[in-house]
């Protein structure tokens, strides 16, 4: 489902935009590491600054944001488990919270990759749909 006709040319300006959109989501995962929200907050922001953009540019912006609302959660879920392990005497380090954190650390890796190579089909001017995200998106944009 092309978000777009087929016909339609981004210019480079929006190009570079919706880029930046995935792009500005990585700066962020470094800047903030240990807090989880900081990724979702700067997505929702870049998107908020972008919402009267061209379509391709928002529509970049908006799956960038959906594709980091279950990250968020699951580096949450981390971030909280690691605090109780230092706080609450309770909590141990289990087989579950290694698993866990290398699954979380996992996904991190995937989408670290997956976003530069996002970020650059799309500086290209090629139009990227993910899987599940992008689907989402379209039903946001009721495409």
């Amino acid at each position: 489902m092309p978000i777009v006709n087929i016909a339609y040319k981004p210019h480079y300006g929006e190009n570079e935009d919706a880029s930046n959109s995935y792009l500005m989501s990585l700066v962020a995962v470094l800047a903030g590491m240990p807090l989880p929200i900081v990724n979702l907050l700067a997505s929702f922001f870049f998107w908020f600054s972008h919402r009267k953009s061209t379509l391709y540019v928002r529509w970049h912006c908006m799956q960038n944001l959906v594709a980091q609302v279950p990250l968020f959660f699951a580096n949450a879920g981390a971030f909280w488990w690691t605090v109780a392990l230092f706080f609450n005497d309770a909590v141990t380090i289990s087989d579950h919270y290694i698993a866990y954190i290398i699954l979380v650390a996992l996904l991190n890796v995937i989408e670290f990759v997956i976003m530069i190579i996002t970020a650059s089909k799309v500086r290209n001017g090629r139009h990227v749909h993910w899987w599940l995200f992008g689907d989402i998106t379209q039903l946001i944009y009721q495409l």
